[in-house]
């Protein structure tokens, strides 16, 4: 069911605390963690508490709830000190756009000049 933690989902693993993360924020509907792969100096993810398969479901679902998402998003750049510098929020949707968890997550880039387009 929507919204409810899934037994084969990675994210809900680490929300549940049974898979570790390098955990950076956490607030009372999301997780920020670093990314295992970094693609840039700072990569983060940042996750819904809940589980939708992606950023438009759960945004359908939960609008405050992906709110909550974007501002973490915003906090982690802050906290990362590349808020000023410059950074990218990424939700990919699918598989073709290169969405391996099938669990909403917003990946948090930068520390570097990133290009345009990111193709």
């Amino acid at each position: 069911m929507a919204g409810e933690p899934q037994s084969d989902c990675l994210f809900c693993k680490i929300v549940s605390g049974d898979i570790p993360a390098t955990i950076v924020r956490e607030s009372g509907t999301t997780v920020a963690f670093r990314d295992i792969n970094p693609q840039a100096p700072t990569h983060v993810l940042v996750i819904p508490k809940v589980h939708y398969p992606d950023a438009a479901s759960l945004a359908a679902a939960e609008p405050q709830i992906a709110a909550d998402v974007l501002t973490e998003a915003g906090a982690v750049a802050a906290d990362e000190k590349i808020d000023s510098t410059g950074y990218r929020v990424i939700f990919n949707t699918g598989s073709g756009a290169g969405q391996t968890v099938f669990h909403a997550h917003a990946h948090v880039l930068g520390g570097r000049g990133l290009q345009w387009p990111p193709g």
